[in-house]
């Protein structure tokens, strides 16, 4: 399946149904009066949060969102059917803008939640509610509201409560692949992941966490270059960062580059509760990842961790750190199961 995370989609909802101009004629009423009734609302088109998707995918192939309209009124004071609404399921983490204005119309996270991005117009009324001493017959009814019509920008944002982020080939993603189920593409060449993926590291049989690993970062990401501003909003909703450094690259050059990207792309990021993973320790020697290790502390005053993520060594007392922090914020989720 292909991993869309941005698009635009043209959203109608339903008109109102017109009132209706109608008088009563039955055998022994011939001249009962004005019975016009009102017209149906037009329903809304509303986006719901669906767990089990993970892509804006569908609306690459369906980009118009069309609610139905409301019946008009009808005699004998009969009221139109409202429009069904049309209930348009999106993946967790998913924002909805207005196109034109900006305007924020939807930021949906919890399953099942819902918005509307688009109201139906409200039904006309029927001539029975225009009667008056003066005005017995009258023939007057008043049209259906037009539904709210508009672009909207939907963007995706994984929602983990932590995320993996460092340069291409640091071993983000066998560092997923050796916590989670997750499987994404490992090879030993840059911009191998394409596309963020998302995990659930599993502590107990009642507790465990979302973990995100999105594409490796370079300088000038923020600005566009390289994979990396497509992908950094995936860390907007992450509460725990973990920058993973190679061991046999130059761990403190490669946290600044790192560091200043996230900064630059939004600077409440890098206040966040953050560690750091130092890679790959089977290709360097345990003198050397100690004196990495205990440099880079002093450097940041971050927690630093010597890790082998393809050797699965040193990963337990990471997880753990993860934990505390997400613990301290409260975030740690009930591992139910098929959730990812």
């Amino acid at each position: 399946m292909r991993f869309i995370d941005e698009t635009r989609v043209y959203v109608h909802a339903g008109k109102g149904g017109d009132g209706a101009v109608a008088f009563l004629r039955e055998k022994y009423r011939p001249f009962g009066g004005p019975a016009g009734g009102d017209g149906g609302r037009g329903g809304d088109v509303i986006l719901t949060v669906d767990e089990g998707l993970s892509t804006l995918l569908d609306f690459k192939y369906k980009p118009r969102l069309i609610a139905r309209d409301g019946e008009p009124g009808r005699g004998k004071q009969q009221y139109g059917h409202n429009g069904s609404d049309l209930v348009v399921r999106v993946p967790p983490g998913t924002i909805a803008f207005d196109e034109e204005s900006g305007q924020l119309l939807a930021d949906l996270v919890e399953p099942n939640a819902r918005a509307i991005v688009a109201h139906g117009g409200g039904g006309g009324r029927g001539n029975m509610h225009f009667t008056s001493p003066t005005r017995r017959a009258p023939r007057i009814a008043t049209p259906g509201g037009e539904g709210e019509q508009r672009w909207v920008r939907l963007e995706l944002r994984l929602v983990a409560e932590a995320g993996l982020v460092g340069l291409p080939n640091a071993g983000k993603s066998t560092l997923l692949a050796a916590l989670t189920a997750a499987r994404p593409k490992i090879a030993s060449y840059p911009f191998t992941t394409l596309t963020p993926n998302l995990g659930r590291v599993k502590i107990s049989d009642e507790e465990a966490f979302s973990l995100a690993d999105i594409p490796g970062l370079i300088e000038g990401a923020h600005q566009g270059h390289g994979l990396g501003i497509r992908f950094l909003r995936h860390l907007k909703r992450t509460r725990v960062m973990v920058y993973v450094l190679a061991l046999d690259s130059d761990p403190a050059r490669d946290f600044d580059i790192v560091r200043s990207e996230v900064a630059a792309f939004d600077a409440d990021m890098v206040s966040r509760p953050a560690l750091i993973a130092l890679n790959k320790d089977d290709l360097a020697s345990a003198g050397d990842a100690k004196e990495l290790r205990e440099a880079m502390r002093s450097r940041t005053g971050l927690e630093v961790f010597v890790i082998s993520a393809r050797q699965h060594h040193g990963l337990a007392p990471l997880v753990a750190a993860v934990v505390r922090e997400l613990k301290s914020l409260k975030t740690i989720e009930p591992n139910v199961a098929g959730r990812l």
